[in-house]
């Protein structure tokens, strides 16, 4: 019940505001309880010293959360957060950031994921969170 790489886009460009989008988020993979992000490195999202700020990854890994809910159900469905936590662990400079969201349990009206950011061709994460949904639909 997994979705293709076009029907994760769509579900990405359909359902999140306009802000969300203009953060360049890809679909990379969908699997059955997964999905990994692409988010673009952009100047304009660095914080002052020149780092990706924390907003963009959190919301990055909030989006990525969607993605591989849908993913794991086979279709979008309205769902909308309850805790998001995450952890910055080093700074992202100058490279696009590989969201890896893993859906840790999937019940009728909850979610739960555990979501590490890695800058691309880096091994030790950037950040990490975990994120509690509801599902709605």
């Amino acid at each position: 019940m997994t979705l293709t790489l076009v029907e994760a886009d769509k579900i990405l460009a359909d359902n999140f505001a306009p802000w969300v989008l203009e953060l360049g988020l890809s679909v990379v993979e969908a699997g059955e309880a997964h999905a990994v992000l692409r988010l673009p490195w952009d100047g304009r999202l660095a914080r002052e010293g020149g780092g990706l700020s924390g907003q963009a990854l959190m919301a990055a890994a909030d989006t990525a959360t969607v993605i591989a809910v849908s993913s794991a159900r086979g279709a979008f469905v309205p769902m909308t957060t309850v805790q998001q936590s995450t952890s910055f662990m080093r700074a992202v400079t100058g490279a696009d950031v590989l969201v890896d969201a893993r859906i840790t349990k999937l019940g009728r009206r909850m979610a739960f994921a555990e979501i590490t950011m890695t800058a691309e061709g880096e091994t030790a994460p950037a950040a990490r969170a975990s994120t509690v949904y509801a599902l709605l639909g």
